[in-house]
């Protein structure tokens, strides 16, 4: 039988806090499952340690969010199809990173600039690999930041493949202004993501940081659906606006290898 001990500070809590309590014995209840296969709720109360009726509370919460499951006739509870969900997202963003380097690396030494690989973090868009080109500015790490998806290039190439309704909610919030060239106009926005989805790429032009523009384009998953976005970034006086569009056709094979990558026949 396992035993799980209350742990004497957990991040920012004290003990006895209930809510990480749950958080904790929940987690616990996961990884039990894992390794058993199946059990009943007195089975996962002695694995706690916990009262029955503290593990069939636990086991509730966790069928109700499709995390376990439960067959009904004999009372067992498994892993449920939740999980199969959470984990697949992650292997996606696992995958997306490490195929990512070596076409985030192709890319900055072809432009000379800062490639980054970004995939989409609830409202904003989060680089998980980077790499930059011999003429790159070396004074700032993109590598785990997250950025607005309206006014930089990855985000707007993932903003303008999202759903509709999607999309729309997000263009229904107010647009944070960060330079004088920041798009916050809703329907200017939706006409130029439109031209995104038609072209192929975005580009931004001093719209996230003066002195700074980009150009993204999205990858796809074997199943055709985007699960991510490459971009490269340089200064104005390097990449120019009329420079863009030849930028592009960079990213675009950029965005067409990584798609390959992770499995898109296209």
């Amino acid at each position: 039988m396992g035993e799980v001990r209350e742990p004497d500070a957990v991040a920012g809590g004290r003990r006895g806090d209930g809510s990480l309590r749950s958080v904790d014995r929940a987690v616990s209840v996961l990884e039990a499952l894992a390794r058993l296969g199946e059990a009943g709720v007195t089975g996962i109360a002695d694995e706690l340690g916990v009262h029955k009726s503290t593990a069939f509370r636990l086991l509730d919460a966790l069928e109700r969010r499709g995390l376990v499951g439960r067959e009904k006739e004999r009372g067992k509870y498994f892993l449920g199809a939740g999980m199969l969900r959470l984990a697949g997202a992650a292997a996606v963003r696992l995958d997306i990173s490490q195929e990512g380097v070596p076409v985030c690396r192709a890319l900055a030494q072809a432009t000379g600039e800062t490639a980054n690989v970004a995939v989409l973090d609830g409202d904003a868009a989060v680089n998980i690999t980077q790499a930059r080109g011999a003429a790159a500015v070396t004074a700032f790490d993109w590598l785990g930041r997250r950025t607005p998806l309206h006014a930089t290039a990855s985000g707007k190439a993932l903003l303008a493949h999202l759903p509709e309704e999607r999309r729309e909610a997000l263009l229904g919030r107010k647009l944070a202004r960060f330079t004088a060239h920041t798009v916050t106009d809703p329907a200017v926005l939706r006409a130029e993501l439109a031209e995104v989805v038609e072209r192929g790429y975005a580009r931004t032009a001093e719209e996230f940081e003066d002195g700074l523009n980009a150009v993204g384009a999205v990858v796809r998953g074997h199943d055709g659906s985007v699960v991510g976005a490459i971009g490269v970034s340089g200064p104005v006086y390097r990449l120019p606006r009329e420079a863009l569009a030849e930028v592009a056709g960079r990213v675009r094979e950029a965005a067409r290898d990584l798609s390959r990558r992770m499995g898109h026949p296209g």
